[in-house]
């Protein structure tokens, strides 16, 4: 591969619309018709100095030196594919990424693929900074978008004059816009989707800080085109009273009469974030509602429409990169090294935590913290203004589902710190006097986790 370039850079991503569509129209001519769009847009953007970075399935991931050969290969690869059976659409993007052994990384990468997912086939899309860069002749100002990285709104200019339906961006919603880009989760964000699909709930379960919230915000953000009638976020956090849930949907989706009038007939997606603290009693009103349910609980609402997906915690690789994006956030130039590695096993991937000990990487070494680690977790505190008081600690956070507990999982859950490490559940009857019920709803609360060894 040619060296990728540096410093400013524009990136392009191209995609086939329809591929799955046109593998069943065409049958054995879709090979063929699939090698001469790869040779077309090849040689297109090697014209113009471009450098392929990566190509999966009928997607390009191009890189220019210059914003201008950008937006000419662009236009180029859209003539050479003129009127053929494939249609792709493109996003143009200038950024100044990170470049590492692995490719690009950063924020840049990211936003230049929503642009092009926001397109349709035939229309090459291009963010206000690669327009600052090439005022080319022929940009059309398609006005503010919120694309479907939940970052905010971009304004989005389309090269040429084609007309085309509305972009595929985030109008009819109003999840919340999240500082940075999900790390990882692309298997488990795949296979939320597709349950949505068939689910009327789902619920997200998992201990608290394990990220079951942006999880759910990223995959619902990912549907949006599928509920012509919304998808909308409601926090029920601070609610400890089951009557104020339906109010509180009302007011989210601006239901202008009884909620539940309101949603006959529509296709709607309600993401109801946290909800433990209203079981059991939220279940019955939930199971009433006419529409798809995404819920983020500690425990599952038990029934029987209900799906549940368990949320782990984060694989090593992914974890540094979610300590890396953090801190980043406070020191640009910071660098993993293997204390940063091992704060993250330490951690057992849990985002949360990760996020709290990125924090400090503006006080303290990643030596440091991790020195602190290894005497306990006070250091695990202090974290950002916008996050829910219950998930400022790491204590916060675990006192918040001990809160939940009755009495006898309370008491089976101290008994069981007697274990360094993990136990099973003979030993935890013998040695705890715990029974198989209590044992059972600890689990469902996320408080304890079956491993593959059954321990």
């Amino acid at each position: 591969m040619a060296e990728l370039p540096t410093g400013t850079v524009t990136f392009l991503f191209t995609d086939v619309e329809g591929s799955t569509r046109l593998l069943q129209e065409l049958g054995d001519e879709y090979a063929a018709a699939l090698a001469e769009h790869r040779r077309a847009l090849r040689d297109a953007f090697a014209r113009h100095g471009g450098v392929e970075v990566d190509t999966q399935g009928d997607a390009f991931f191009v890189a220019f030196a210059k914003a201008s050969e950008a937006l000419a290969a662009a236009r180029a690869g859209r003539d050479a594919l003129g009127d053929g059976p494939i249609r792709v659409r493109m996003g143009v993007h200038t950024g100044e990424p990170v470049v590492t052994e692995e490719g690009y990384v950063g924020i840049d990468v990211h936003r230049a693929a929503r642009i092009a997912a926001a397109g349709h086939g035939g229309q090459i899309l291009v963010s206000q900074s690669t327009s600052d860069l090439a005022p080319a002749n022929g940009l059309r100002d398609l006005g503010e978008h919120r694309l479907k990285d939940l970052g905010g709104s971009e304004r989005v200019y389309q090269l040429g004059d084609g007309d085309f339906p509305p972009l595929k961006s985030l109008n009819q919603t109003n999840l919340p816009v999240q500082p940075t880009p999900l790390v990882g989760r692309q298997e488990e964000l795949r296979e939320i989707t597709e349950l949505l699909r068939g689910a009327r709930l789902l619920t997200l379960t998992g201990a608290g800080g394990s990220g079951k919230t942006r999880l759910a915000l990223q995959a619902a953000a990912q549907l949006v085109d599928e509920f012509p009638d919304g998808v909308w976020f409601v926090s029920l956090a601070s609610l400890t009273d089951v009557r104020l849930v339906e109010p509180a949907i009302a007011q989210a989706v601006g239901a202008p009469e009884d909620l539940r009038t309101f949603l006959q007939g529509r296709k709607m997606l309600l993401l109801l974030d946290n909800l433990e603290q209203l079981l059991p009693d939220v279940a019955q009103p939930i199971l009433e509602l006419d529409a798809h349910v995404l819920a983020t609980s500690r425990e599952r609402l038990n029934l029987s429409i209900e799906q549940e997906y368990p949320v782990s915690t984060l694989p090593l690789e992914d974890a540094v990169a979610v300590f890396a994006q953090r801190a980043r956030q406070l020191m640009p130039g910071f660098e993993v090294d293997e204390h940063v590695i091992e704060i993250c096993r330490r951690l057992d991937g849990l985002p949360l935590a990760l996020e709290l000990a990125a924090a400090r990487t503006k006080l303290l070494t990643a030596e440091q913290i991790l020195g602190r680690l290894r005497r306990g977790f006070e250091v695990l505190a202090g974290g950002t203004r916008d996050l829910p008081e219950r998930q400022r600690t790491l204590h916060a956070t675990i006192q918040w589902s001990y809160d939940l507990l009755g009495s006898t999982e309370r008491g089976a859950f101290a008994r069981l710190a007697v274990f360094a490490g993990s136990f099973d559940v003979e030993a935890a009857e013998d040695v705890c006097g715990a029974e198989l019920e209590t044992l059972e709803s600890l689990m469902d609360k996320s408080l304890l986790r079956r491993t593959a060894e059954g321990r």
